[in-house]
Formats: C-alpha cells, sequence, structure tokens
C-alpha cells in the first residue's frame, strides 16, 4: 500500500532569522496529526491480525516530551492494543530481584504494543547519575544490555528504541513554565530540578549508554524535540515505517433499530434520579 510518510506542504509564515524553522499553524499540525494517527489505526488492526508483539521504548531528557510524543500514539488507538508502561521507583521487594524481573512481567503477548515511558535504561541514566545503583550494578547492565535486547528479538519481539534529545536551553525554559503553570507544576519533582544541575553529567552517562547499545540490530533512534509538533510527527512517522503493514478490509457492520416495548418509557424510568445540574 503506497501512503504518505511526510508532511503534506503548505504554505507558512517566512523562516525567522538564523535558520530557525518558522512556528507550525495549529490547524495545519492537527490535521497531519490525524492523518498519521488513522495510519497508526490501520497498524493496530496489522499488528491483530498477524499477532505480532511490539515494545517501543522512549528515554531522553527530562522536559524532552516523551509524554506529549506518546499520547499522541495513543490518543486513537485502543488501549487493549496499545499499552503504556511508566513504572515508578522499585520498591524493597523489587530492589532484592533481578534488575530486569520486574520488566518481563509487561512484555506484549500476541497482538499487542507495549510503550515504556522510561524503561530498564534507568540503569543507565538516572540510577548511574544519581547514584542509585553500585558500579558493579552499572557495569553489569552496560555490559549484558545489549545481550539482553539480543534475547527480545531473537524471541521474536519487534523491539524499537527513541531517545528524545531537548537543547539546555529550552530545558531551561520548559523547566520555568512548569514552575508558573498550575497545570503543569505536578511535572516538577525534586528529582528533575536535581537533574538539570547536573546536564553534563546525564549527558556523559547518555553517551556511555549509546556506545554500549546503539547496534545494528536494535539502534536507538534519535529525536530532536526541541519543536515538539514537529517532534510528534518526525517520531510517528518514524514508527509506522519500521513495522511495514497493510490497509485491511475493513466490512462495517449495519446497526440495527433498537427493539420496540410498548410496555416501557425508556426517558420516564429515569425521572427522579440524581442528573448533575447544568452549569454551562
Amino acid at each position: 500500500m503506497n501512503r504518505k510518510t511526510t508532511a503534506s506542504k503548505k504554505k507558512s509564515k517566512r523562516a525567522p532569522a538564523g535558520g530557525k524553522k518558522p512556528k507550525l499553524d495549529r490547524k495545519f499540525y492537527e490535521k497531519e496529526l490525524y492523518r498519521l494517527q488513522v495510519e497508526l489505526c490501520k497498524l493496530q488492526e496489522w499488528v491483530k491480525h498477524k499477532q505480532l508483539r511490539v515494545i517501543i521504548v522512549f528515554e531522553g531528557r527530562d522536559a524532552a516530551s516523551k509524554g506529549g510524543v506518546i499520547k499522541r500514539i495513543i490518543e486513537r488507538v485502543s488501549p487493549r492494543v496499545f499499552r503504556v508502561v511508566a513504572l515508578p521507583a522499585p520498591t524493597e521487594r523489587e530492589k532484592s530481584q533481578m534488575y530486569l524481573q520486574r520488566y518481563f512481567a509487561h512484555f506484549p503477548s500476541v497482538g499487542e504494543v507495549v510503550i515504556f515511558d522510561r524503561s530498564w535504561y534507568d540503569r543507565a541514566g538516572v540510577e548511574r547519575v544519581m547514584g542509585f545503583c553500585s558500579d558493579e550494578q552499572y557495569l553489569g547492565f552496560i555490559q549484558n544490555v545489549d545481550v539482553f535486547e539480543h534475547w527480545i528479538i531473537h524471541s521474536g519481539i519487534i523491539l524499537i528504541k527513541y531517545w528524545l534529545t531537548v537543547d539546555n536551553k529550552e530545558q531551561e525554559r520548559r523547566f520555568r513554565a512548569r514552575i508558573t503553570d498550575p497545570t503543569k507544576q505536578w511535572k516538577l519533582s525534586p528529582m528533575d530540578v536535581e537533574a538539570r544541575h547536573r546536564w553534563y553529567d546525564y549527558s556523559r552517562a547518555r553517551d556511555a549508554m549509546l556506545d554500549a547499545s546503539d547496534t545494528k540490530h536494535v539502534p536507538w533512534y534519535i529525536v530532536d524535540s526541541n519543536d515538539k509538533r514537529r517532534a510528534r510527527w518526525k517520531c510517528i512517522t518514524h514508527l509506522l515505517q519500521q513495522i511495514p503493514y497493510k490497509e485491511l478490509p475493513h466490512d462495517p457492520p449495519e446497526l440495527p433499530p433498537p427493539d420496540e416495548d410498548q410496555a416501557y418509557d425508556d426517558v420516564a424510568a429515569l425521572k427522579g434520579r440524581n442528573f448533575i445540574p447544568e452549569i454551562y
């Protein structure tokens, strides 16, 4: 099936000085996003039809809009097919287990796509930088993660990894917005503040992680997310290209009229119930 994988052309504002791309028109952005989400629905049916198992890993800088990209991927698909896994800090019991053990329970069955909003790469990132793991634990992970991912793909699972990057100034701008916006304040934790302070430590940890795990069989795909809207387009477009699929025939059902029951008044049956008052 032929399908577009790039944004449509559109008249836009003149690009500002310095080569920065102009801000996308919201209507144009939403129209193109909807087209991509339609393709995700087609992909969903293909995953079920072919009984595929897919894991998508999202990692990256704090405030790099991982959640925004994930939200747009799952917005119009079934939660029974696309599942998002965002694990909290490990419990004391989980700390005593094999490190990768708690991730296994969330791996996909046939016909499922599991999206990890942060993953086993916590060990190479936040745990390494914040000192939540020992040097021995870190080295054990970094030396064996390639073997682990080899095992995943040889078991028949499609594994796709995205690293979202945002530059220093843009991260600061987004953090400051979280401080002042009441709807975003919950996004800024003490851990985020400390991560902001350790910007270059995270950069070095990222580089070491990529050196160890950016392989030909399971590469990392880097997404520049300084422009959130374009990042969402790019990521969804790329994802659709990673899993070859076809549009399956759709035979829409005909809706029958409701059964008639002259002795039953459906509207009157609700009179006197506790309806929420109209306020608008």
